[in-house]
């Protein structure tokens, strides 16, 4: 697995991205082979503001095989955002991997009981594996362009809005960003 550690407004030492390596690395035991986790990106970073009370921040993106999952965690002293990210991150992949290993071999599980006659073993219907999908919208998408979709967002409160791009004739997303600006997500 390759792991990228970099810094933001924080030099990065030895010892600190040893510590960021070992602890993402600690992820590869959810995988049997290489083709897991293909890679890491681990970003430290200091916030500058001194109303911040957890300055400390560590941002990690994995990248598995197709999917991507982040993980993000603060503090106030970095080997700690990272202990906090690291477990974080390992909960993420547990998850992802049960989900997955449910799909490859059924919804069901099967437990063993004990009963008089010896042990027996017993189909449970589909478990509650985490959120579900409970509504589903249907709308129309006219096309429009970027700045049309980002206020026809702002118009509705959302935090993202899906779209058909007038120049591009494609479904693009517009979301609002953590500083307040707006992102666009086109397809490749």
């Amino acid at each position: 697995m390759q792991i990228t550690v970099k810094g933001r407004n924080i030099s990065v030492t030895e010892a600190l991205e040893r510590y960021a390596r070992e602890k993402v690395e600690r992820v590869r035991k959810f995988f049997d082979d290489e083709r897991g986790v293909s890679r890491a990106e681990v970003e430290l970073i200091h916030e500058r503001n001194p109303s911040i009370p957890e300055p400390e921040v560590v941002e990690t993106t994995l990248f598995i095989s197709g999917a991507v999952l982040k993980a993000r965690e603060a503090s106030a002293d970095m080997y700690a955002s990272i202990d906090r990210m690291s477990d974080k991150l390992e909960r993420q992949v547990r998850r992802y991997r049960g989900r997955q290993l449910d799909r490859w071999h059924g919804q069901k599980k099967k437990r063993q009981i004990v009963a008089e006659a010896g042990p027996v073993m017993v189909e449970d219907e589909e478990e509650e594996a985490g959120p579900r999908i409970v509504r589903t919208k249907q709308f129309q998408m006219k096309p429009m362009s970027p700045e049309e979709a980002a206020l026809q967002m702002d118009l509705l409160d959302h935090a993202f809005f899906v779209f058909t791009n007038a120049d591009t004739n494609i479904i693009n997303v517009v979301y609002r960003r953590r500083d307040g600006n707006y992102g666009l997500i086109e397809p490749a």
